[in-house]
């Protein structure tokens, strides 16, 4: 159920709510937050409540330094890992300035002008997210290790797969916080799983993507381990990926899919330093089945893009590139304005490719586009790219841009 601002405060007030984070993210994509008594939940519907921007990464200097969070009810959820008495919700937050204007930074905000903006359209889309990651051992002093939790392989069981119980604990606490995820399983790299997620609406997908780091990590936290989803943990093992899946609709019925996937595959290296933002995103393109090359194909793994099979009803394209440090909304949003660009000018998909790239001979592999090989190439097409420059604030392309 999605509460309106009074039903959240009745809410709150019948269920023994004691602390309300209103929860955000940098630029990055990672989650912040301030917690406040349900004495100051009126206020902050009404008038938002401040915080130090100065003090977060990419929301600017210490010049213009006050922002302000205005909750949306519609995201309250209880964190059930917090006491039974005195429970403690979170709501995510919309930035704006003191004046009442959107924050630019806000890439919540950004995701949401976007999925509105193809609304007009007529058109819809929604996502579901693939996200891998790792589960380490802790020291003896509780630090992070590199040592792997088991050594079990793909969709292995116990007792050589040791992450089950990890995982199911992980998957039944997002359904406490009406998170359904929709299948999990160990994943090729030792110590590696894999939770993925039916698609939803972008906003709410955006959402649940960065609810679902938080879960992860708390859980594995709890159970004495840590839960790594950099792109590539380990040398000569799986990369961490979060593929994205993505289905369009269009009123009246009309498949636009094709066309979308063009205007994603024309923009997609333009697009790569907000889908792959660390250093390591591309050690980990190339192997284990991560992509290197603008191609689409059905089925085909090897594929930047693919089509799985799926009845007609649920067909959807999986975009294989982006990895779990990717802000989500910032991804999304992309997503969505690089679809819409290819559905408008009505853009046609190049050939399927129905070859292994990750195993192709130099002749083959010379009829496709490489995807951005590094980090200071990806933002400097990023910096240049007049599609880019259209759709994501100067100053959120200068945050990902400027370190090369």
């Amino acid at each position: 159920m999605k509460y309106s601002a009074s039903e959240s405060m009745q809410y709150i007030a019948e269920e023994d709510v004691k602390f309300i984070r209103l929860a955000f993210c940098d630029v990055y994509g990672k989650q912040k937050n301030i917690s406040v008594m349900p004495e100051e939940l009126a206020r902050a519907f009404e008038s938002g409540i401040a915080i130090d921007a100065s003090a977060i990464p990419g929301f600017g200097g210490s010049i213009r330094s006050d922002l302000l969070l205005y909750p949306d009810p519609s995201t309250i959820s209880v964190l059930p890992w917090r006491p039974e008495h005195g429970k403690v919700v979170r709501m995510y937050c919309s930035v704006k300035t003191p004046e009442g204007n959107t924050f630019e930074a806000d890439t919540r905000s950004i995701l949401k002008l976007a999925a509105e903006d193809a609304a007009k359209e007529g058109i819809s889309f929604e996502f579901g997210t693939e996200t891998e990651f790792y589960l380490f051992k802790r020291d003896e002093n509780g630090e992070p290790t590199k040592i792997p939790y088991d050594n079990a392989g793909y969709m292995d069981i116990a007792p050589e797969d040791k992450g089950e119980n990890v995982r199911r604990e992980i998957c039944l606490t997002l359904e406490r916080m009406s998170i359904k995820p929709e299948r999990s399983h160990h994943e090729e790299g030792p110590g590696q799983n894999e939770i993925d997620f039916r698609y939803s609406d972008a906003l709410e997908a955006a959402d649940n993507a960065i609810t679902f780091r938080s879960v992860v990590r708390t859980i594995a936290a709890r159970s004495g381990l840590f839960a790594d989803f950099s792109p590539k943990p380990l040398e000569g093992h799986p990369g961490n990926g979060m593929h994205i899946n993505i289905s369009v609709k269009k009123a009246g019925g009309v498949d636009v899919l094709p066309q979308a996937i063009a205007g994603i595959m024309e923009h997609i290296s333009d697009m790569t330093v907000f889908l792959n933002p660390s250093v390591d995103s591309y050690r980990r393109f190339g192997g284990f089945k991560a992509p290197t090359h603008i191609s689409w194909g059905a089925e085909n793994r090897s594929q930047l893009i693919r089509i799985p099979y799926a009845p007609a009803d649920h067909r959807r394209a999986e975009l294989r590139s982006p990895d779990p440090l990717c802000n989500p909304y910032l991804a999304f949003a992309l997503l969505i304005r690089a679809g819409l660009d290819g559905i408008k000018r009505g853009l046609t998909p190049p050939p399927a490719s129905n070859v292994n790239l990750n195993a192709a001979s130099a002749e083959i592999i010379s009829n496709y586009t490489s995807l951005p090989t590094d980090r200071t190439e990806a933002a400097k097409m990023a910096e240049s790219s007049r599609f880019i420059a259209d759709v994501l604030p100067a100053s959120v392309i200068n945050d990902y841009c400027e370190n090369k």
